[in-house]
């Protein structure tokens, strides 16, 4: 009897998120569906601007990076494939001649990479005027980061939060200069069935791909919180903004289940926005203090900033998970 109730238990651990995820899944795409895609508006001019953004050798943050170098940006791509990175380089430099871009080797799971990734830069005593972290996993197998963080945990979330704290006193720095700093954190919709388990972030207890994903990218969301907090309680020049891109056909699905996936690349092409379109929301986000100095961070979906607090935002939880992601980080 002990033995079948385990049994369920953890069925019902592994088959609940993944229905919950691809029912949000097709409601999203509904709504996808009856909104038409994000247009920009003409942007400033960024010149002087100095930003960084991770995973930006493909996909969302590949678009991210072509738009702010088209507006004169000085942008450096974070990843771990340095080919991958240098060959986007090349497509964006043949595109805008005068194209400032450059790659630097960032893996985010391994926080001694994130480390001197940080200390490289601030070494080159560069300002820094907008961070996007924008890298990510999706439904990976189970599995550990160099230093023993599940893989979701580690990757989407805790090493972007070591490499924003790292680059807080050069963001605050640079917001001095005349113009507001600004952090994006790309989370996702699915942010709405994650949870937070305090005493069990690593999802040793039970472990589910689905979950996990979920779980990180309501991390995301509650560090961008935090952080936005903390800054305004300081009166720092830095503000914090979690990003939905919506449902774009990336690369990132490509962990899915065999026909699943088969399924997803066929309907992609007809029904999910594209890299650039879901880009638009990040830039909308990340640039949002040259447009309106009021903006005040938040959370932007289908882009515009979102007035309402999203239904499982809990203040306390933010805080702690915050201060335990200090203790694990040991920046404390």
């Amino acid at each position: 009897m002990k033995k079948d109730r385990k049994m369920w238990s953890a069925l019902r651990f592994r088959l609940l998120p993944v229905i919950k995820l691809y029912l949000l899944g097709f409601k999203v795409l509904l709504v996808q569906l009856l909104n038409k895609p994000l247009r920009l508006p003409v942007m400033p001019r960024q010149d002087g601007t100095v930003a960084i953004v991770t995973g930006g050798g493909r996909g969302i943050g590949y678009e991210v990076v072509r738009h702010l170098a088209r507006l004169g940006a000085h942008v450096i791509i974070g990843g771990r494939d340095e080919l991958e990175g240098l060959a986007a380089i090349r497509r964006i430099c043949e595109e805008y001649k005068e194209a400032k871009v450059e790659f630097r080797k960032l893996d985010l799971a391994s926080l001694h990479s994130v480390r001197q990734f940080a200390q490289t830069f601030k070494e080159r005593k560069l300002p820094l005027n907008i961070l996007v972290n924008n890298a990510g996993v999706m439904l990976v197998p189970e599995g550990r980061t160099a230093d023993g963080f599940e893989q979701h945990f580690g990757v989407n979330y805790l090493g972007h939060f070591l490499l924003t704290w790292l680059l807080l006193d050069t963001l605050k720095a640079s917001g001095k200069c005349g113009s507001i700093s600004c952090v994006v954190n790309v989370s996702s919709s699915v942010h709405c069935i994650g949870e937070i388990r305090l005493d069990d972030l690593n999802s040793c207890q039970h472990y589910s791909a689905h979950a996990a994903y979920c779980h990180s990218k309501l991390a995301q969301l509650l560090f961008s919180y935090q952080l936005h907090q903390e800054m305004q309680r300081g009166g720092f020049p830095v503000i914090s903004c979690a990003v939905d891109p919506g449902m774009v056909d990336t690369a990132l699905y490509c962990h899915l289940w065999t026909p699943l996936r088969l399924a997803q690349s066929a309907i992609a092409r007809l029904l999910f926005r594209t890299p650039a379109e879901g880009a638009a929301t990040v830039l909308s986000a990340a640039l949002s203090p040259a447009l309106d100095e009021d903006c005040g961070g938040g959370y932007w979906a289908n882009g515009c900033r979102e007035m309402t607090t999203p239904p499982n935002f809990e203040p306390q939880l933010q805080l702690s998970l915050w201060e335990i992601s200090i203790q694990l980080l040991r920046l404390q």
